[in-house]
């Protein structure tokens, strides 16, 4: 039987054709070639499980927008749906549950995000019942199994706030005009608020400590003039988001 190896090398692919000496070279220029983004080891030592009743939210979302055009993700809204969530209290954990986040990201080509601001489990679950009693109370009981995740989505309970700058590619060669606008904001007036950059599939996530929000967008403009951009540069800015663990 011929045995068939397909090996990727820089720009060509090699095929070795087995039990014969020989083998072809093809030129990949067609071929695509898919970005992944593993980001657990930049992740990993930011967390914090000093604190029993603390832990992280982790999502694994399939979005409509991933996937391929006209597909439905069979989601609330079709546009995104939760595949699994994990409640992860220390760094075994996540350890352990690892290789299934990635297998499972790459099975329905989801993505995996953390959300780096601690919940409480007392606090969610106080969260959750309250959630719990509204949606009864207004008859939405198919709802009612979706609470506890919701409530760990929608509540942090972490002194230490960590905020997302969310940079598209087009913008990154202003990083270090934006970076220095952050350090332009109060609190703490030129003292860098960027505690780490967490590669995305479409740039890089900022994360920060917070800072003024209504005053940078007039710092970082301003300290743009000089490129002469055509528009403003407008960055969106996540005060309790999740940053990427994990893309395929």
């Amino acid at each position: 039987m011929l045995k068939l190896t397909v090996l990727p090398v820089e720009c060509c692919i090699f095929v070795v054709l087995g039990n014969f000496n020989c083998f072809y070279i093809f030129p990949a220029t067609n071929l695509k070639i898919k970005k992944m983004t593993n980001n657990f080891d930049l992740i990993e030592p930011l967390l914090d499980f000093s604190d029993s009743d603390s832990y992280y939210f982790v999502q694994l979302i399939q979005r409509k927008k991933d996937n391929q055009k006209g597909d439905k993700v069979n989601g609330t809204n079709n546009n995104s749906r939760l595949i699994k969530a994990y409640y992860v209290k220390s760094k075994e954990y996540l350890d352990f549950v690892k290789p299934e986040i990635i297998a499972l990201c790459e099975l329905f080509n989801a993505r995996a995000g953390i959300n780096l601001n601690r919940r409480s489990w007392e606090k969610t679950a106080l969260q959750h019942l309250k959630l719990v009693a509204d949606n009864i109370i207004n008859k939405n009981y198919d709802k009612v199994y979706k609470t506890y995740s919701s409530a760990a989505g929608k509540f942090s309970h972490d002194n230490n706030k960590k905020w997302i700058v969310d940079v598209d590619k087009e913008d990154i060669p202003f990083l270090d005009t934006i970076k220095l606008a952050l350090a332009s904001c109060e609190p703490n007036l030129g003292v860098s608020k960027v505690v780490i950059e967490i590669p995305s599939k479409t740039g890089v996530h900022l994360i920060t400590t917070p800072f003024n929000r209504m005053y940078f967008p007039k710092v970082l403009n301003d300290l743009l003039v000089p490129y002469q951009l055509e528009n403003t540069m407008r960055l969106d800015i996540q005060t309790n988001n999740p940053t990427n663990l994990y893309c395929p």
